[in-house]
């Protein structure tokens, strides 16, 4: 049988080559992985750092006071609340947030609702009249 049987053969019978089938499944899963990997390097991470955590006088959520700092961006303290014990996820939508690395001061007055005292200056950027139902109070220094 001569070599050009043997090919003609092998294209009839459909089998292919391990070391093709490595080279044709394998490279395009290494160039999308590592293009993945790259892309995710290029997005910045948050990273959350808490002030304050406050158990709401039911027990039922955490007020919590934070700073998220997301790469190249102003200095922000936000306010948030989570279902108890929970930790704050690196994207929690906040019902106050303020241009101001000073943190705000947070309570629970006597009749459950939040109260929040933000520095003086502080650029606004959301300031939520209730959250979940619970009013909130702010006051300046």
């Amino acid at each position: 049988m001569s070599l050009f049987d043997k090919e003609a053969a092998m294209a009839r019978s459909g089998k292919m080559p391990i070391a093709v089938l490595l080279a044709l499944t394998l490279g395009p899963a290494i160039a999308i992985g590592a293009t993945l990997w790259f892309v995710t390097d290029l997005i910045p991470q948050c990273v959350v750092k808490e002030n304050q955590r406050l158990t709401s006088p039911d027990g039922q959520y955490d007020l919590v006071v934070f700073l998220r700092d997301c790469g190249n961006t102003e200095p922000n303290s936000q306010a948030a609340l989570v279902p108890a014990g929970d930790e704050v996820p690196f994207d929690a939508a906040s019902f106050a947030s303020i241009g101001n690395d000073a943190p705000m001061r947070a309570r629970w007055d006597a009749y459950g609702n939040i109260e929040l005292t933000l520095p003086a200056d502080s650029e606004i950027y959301r300031l939520d009249e209730s959250v979940v139902g619970i009013d909130t109070v702010y006051l300046s220094d």
